[in-house]
């Protein structure tokens, strides 16, 4: 992995000062996080409120559905769009497949077309038959989050704290889990692989629970470095994504990452990922915040046709 440069600082941000604070406190928050967010779409949020508790029951319960046999997961195998089991794929056309098993779940939020909904089944798996609550539980804690940080958001590009919730009545939003197997589990692997190649997300904001591994997230900076992103115990990690990129008009870049092979060196280590993230209602319309505030004047676009674009590319 990189080396950590002294002048990459990532931010923590508290919300519980958020929460607490006045209206002066409330915008020194959202300085702290616009800074951060401009240097790398990127920062860690603690008094985030996500128990302790359902974060390591559903971690708990997605190892226990990962290490089930190839054949038992198939069944629960995801449809475009759906909740259900996706197996090692590649990222991007002629990469080897990322060293990764993901469980996605998804609830309401349409994406504008009846295709595609009527696409996203629901797949839970029998043999685990606590996960589906303990994911729905996770789903509403990190919606509820997710609208918060969306108002500190608003508060940092000059707009009202409510600003984004009326493009937000039914968004789109998904759940994740991602496995990262040990090379133990592996295998050997091709030269190039990583646990997820570089790319950047679809949504407005990506909320991840971690486990601290020497093969773990990383950040491309503006210079094309990749900075090994910190991971400490009670915090998330917090991306920017294409959506929230367009909307602030280039301000906050999408967030380009990866994550790092399993190390050769603790060829036992894997590492598992929760991840929550947040959208916009189909047919809400997104126009850039103009200058001063964004650098680049977008096309407005609804984000119903920009998703359905970019799931239909994926299919």
């Amino acid at each position: 992995m990189t080396d950590m440069h002294t002048n990459d600082h990532i931010a923590l941000i508290d919300l519980q000062q958020w929460r607490d604070g006045g209206p002066r406190t409330r915008e020194e928050v959202a300085a702290r996080l616009d800074t951060a967010l401009r240097a790398h779409g990127f920062c860690l949020i603690t008094g985030h409120g996500l128990p302790r508790l359902l974060r390591s029951e559903l971690r708990s319960l997605a190892r226990v559905f990962f290490t089930l046999p190839a054949e038992v997961k198939e069944r629960y195998t995801a449809g475009t769009g759906g909740s259900g089991w996706s197996p090692a794929l590649p990222i991007a056309p002629g990469r080897p497949p990322d060293l990764k098993e993901t469980f996605s779940f998804r609830s309401g939020g349409s994406t504008g077309s009846q295709d595609l909904d009527d696409r996203r089944s629901e797949r839970w798996p029998a043999e685990v038959p606590r996960l589906q609550d303990a994911a729905g539980e996770f789903l509403r804690r990190m919606r509820a989050l997710s609208d918060e940080l969306l108002s500190v958001c608003a508060v940092a590009l000059g707009a009202a704290p409510r600003y984004f919730e009326a493009f937000r009545r039914d968004p789109t939003h998904a759940g994740a889990l991602k496995w990262y197997p040990s090379l133990r589990h592996l295998g050997p692997t091709r030269p190039g692989q990583h646990r997820v190649g570089p790319h950047t997300d679809l949504g407005a904001l990506t909320v991840i629970d971690r486990e601290f591994g020497l093969g773990g997230l990383q950040l491309e900076t503006a210079d094309r470095r990749w900075l090994d992103a910190p991971c400490t115990p009670e915090t998330l990690s917090v991306t920017v994504g294409e959506l929230l990129s367009r909307w602030s008009g280039d301000r906050w870049p999408a967030c380009r990452h990866r994550v790092a092979p399993p190390p050769a060196e603790v060829p036992e280590e894997d590492l598992l990922s929760l991840l929550y993230v947040s959208g916009a209602d189909h047919d809400a319309l997104i126009e850039s915040f103009p200058p001063p505030v964004g650098t680049t004047a977008h096309p407005p676009v609804r984000w119903g046709d920009y998703l359905r674009a970019n799931l239909t590319a994926q299919r």
